[in-house]
């Protein structure tokens, strides 16, 4: 691996790049909490060679709006429900967009 490919990995939203106790201090919040949403399946941190989780920036936006909602008073389990069907909406949205699109110059209007 080169000195550029390590660098370029700064800019993937995907790469794992944090630790647990990294993510809960960047998020403000425990641990146990980041275990929680893992175990409710809504994110699934990697592991390293040793074992330990690692999140990505990602993951930690989602993350971050889960903790969101549960400072608002709702349970994590509906938290994490409500971020999957949010996730679920905003990708049937751009599908729609880009059928739109595709329609749209295929029969472009008439004027």
């Amino acid at each position: 691996m080169t000195a550029d490919d390590s660098f370029g990995r700064l800019d993937d939203d995907d790469y794992p790049a944090y630790t647990m106790g990294r993510a809960a201090e960047m998020l403000g919040t425990t641990q146990g909490f980041l275990r929680a949403i893992g175990e409710a399946r809504l994110i699934t941190p990697l592991r390293s060679e040793g074992g330990h989780r690692r999140y990505s920036r990602y993951q930690l936006r989602i993350a971050a709006r889960a903790r969101e909602l549960v400072d608002q008073g709702t349970p994590i389990e509906a938290a994490c429900r409500i971020i999957i069907l949010e996730d679920q909406l905003e990708e049937a949205q751009r599908i729609n967009a880009e059928y739109r699109r595709a329609a749209e110059s295929a029969n472009p209007p008439v004027a």
